[in-house]
């Protein structure tokens, strides 16, 4: 057995531990560690482990309103909300099934949704690293509205299989991010729904849209698939709402319907720009109502416009033969 197939398995012998351990507990007990996870990791842990330094500095750009004081705790709030996210998508499998769903969940705006899903033609579920997006892709599954999942591959083949098989059993199919247009084609011929997080950077390539007050880069293939192939897009969010430890209830949810995007409606000198800026706008609108449950430490303004339009003029400068 190599070094590396070793360490694969001895992660996922330490995780499906954790996950044993996880399984187990009640929300209080939940909520009571990933308290405690949050407060080491902002107050004891090196700040460089917790990328806290990111954080600030996304979160301070995003709402200068806040002092300092505020911005720390909402760190720390994260953190937590994190923590928690980990342990409930452990325990989803087991906490939330069709019988119990409607004492989890609530569905803001739910009629235009289900309008949406049952038009006929293609939809694209929008949502970024905010709140659960496990628990808001499971209940799609679980009312019979199943979807491909775009995903990155987990380096741990082990890991990756757990997390694979866990979404299958809500009827969803996984397709990476590498090597799976093929099969994303083929669910936009045939009416299918595509899953999407919307809020990564796309690097030098993408269309610079406002996002917090700022220019973020975003993916033109959400916008180009959607006029391609007619599809309708669907902006959404699940957050986490107050706990019920009274009752022992499990953790509760809102999932709205945020905006519905229909490209065919679209009236726009730059229809990729307008579509984009639209998703990306409703998504901001959704973490403002629970910006601790927003994954801040991605850096989602990485790459810098005005870098951009150097590195795209050094390749437009024309080729000067030497002389000879």
């Amino acid at each position: 057995m190599d070094v590396r197939k070793l360490r694969y398995l001895c992660e996922y012998a330490v995780f499906r531990s954790v996950a044993c351990l996880l399984q187990i507990l009640s929300v209080r007990q939940t909520a009571s560690l990933a308290e405690a996870l949050g407060w080491l990791f902002v107050r004891v842990l090196p700040r460089k482990l917790s990328r806290y330094h990111v954080a600030r500095e996304n979160i301070e750009q995003s709402f200068p309103e806040l002092s300092p004081a505020e911005v720390d705790d909402l760190i720390r709030r994260m953190w937590v909300h994190l923590f928690r996210l980990i342990a409930e998508t452990v325990q989803l499998p087991r906490k939330m099934t069709l019988d119990n769903c409607r004492e989890v969940i609530t569905f803001r705006d739910r009629r235009k949704c289900v309008k949406a899903m049952c038009s006929g033609r293609p939809v694209l579920m929008l949502g970024g690293h905010f709140g659960n997006w496990e628990v808001s892709t499971a209940t799609f599954g679980l009312f019979g509205f199943p979807m491909g999942i775009v995903g990155r591959e987990l380096d741990n083949p082990y890991l990756h299989r757990w997390f694979y098989e866990s979404r299958q059993q809500t009827g969803h199919k996984l397709y990476l991010k590498k090597g799976a247009s093929d099969g994303m084609v083929q669910l936009m011929d045939a009416g299918g729904n595509l899953g999407v997080l919307c809020d990564q950077d796309a690097g030098r390539r993408g269309v610079f849209v406002d996002f917090f007050g700022r220019p973020a880069s975003t993916f033109k293939s959400i916008a180009l698939m959607a006029l391609q192939y007619n599809a309708i897009i669907v902006v959404g969010y699940g957050i986490r709402t107050k706990d019920d430890f009274v009752n022992g209830r499990w953790s509760q949810f809102e999932i709205g319907c945020e905006e519905i995007i229909d490209p065919a409606e679209i009236e726009a000198d730059d229809e990729i720009r307008e579509i984009t800026q639209r998703f990306t706008s409703a998504l901001e609108r959704a973490i403002r109502r629970a910006p601790e449950q927003y994954f801040w430490v991605h850096r989602r303004w990485k790459t810098d416009p005005i870098t951009r339009r150097k590195a795209k003029k050094k390749k437009q400068k024309p080729h000067v033969a030497p002389a000879a």
